[in-house]
């Protein structure tokens, strides 16, 4: 019995141990490839003036993006919720959150939000500028080269 107290206190005593809080500068890499989630070779960067654009993009529940391309390299961060990203081709991606996409380029796909709350993604964007960022399909021959997201906004 004497034992088994000394083994409670010590346990009470190790969880009273007082935790500071770190003041070290943490980086963590999300993401590293010279391909996309699908497995294509990233392209060479386009000549031109280069110009970055950063978006976020809400996908509210049970809704999706229409079918889409991109003509330019880029890359998300999912905040919160939930995306399936599926390509024309069949090949899909789960994305939950803080998982990190380098997306396709010039491959036609899109995204849905089969959750119950919104979808929130961070995406970079290394184009041209006066490029765009994304091309959504309306119908087999006509494609909107739109400057903004796929949202349409």
């Amino acid at each position: 019995m004497k034992f088994f107290c000394y083994v409670v206190v010590l346990f009470l005593l190790a969880g009273c141990t007082s935790t500071k809080p770190s003041h070290e500068i943490q980086s963590v890499q999300l993401v590293k490839s010279t391909e996309t989630w699908t497995g294509q070779p990233l392209p060479v960067y386009p000549s031109g003036q280069p110009e970055v654009t950063i978006m976020r993009i809400t996908l509210p529940p049970w809704s999706a993006f229409p079918m889409h391309t991109h003509p330019c390299i880029n890359a998300g961060v999912l905040i919160k919720g939930q995306i399936t990203v599926t390509t024309d081709t069949g090949r899909v991606l789960h994305l939950k959150p803080n998982e990190a996409i380098i997306e396709t380029v010039d491959v036609w796909h899109y995204g849905r939000n089969d959750g119950d709350e919104p979808a929130e993604i961070l995406v970079f964007y290394a184009g041209v500028k006066g490029g765009p960022i994304s091309i959504k399909q309306h119908d087999a021959g006509h494609a909107d080269h739109s400057h903004h997201a796929v949202d349409g906004k």
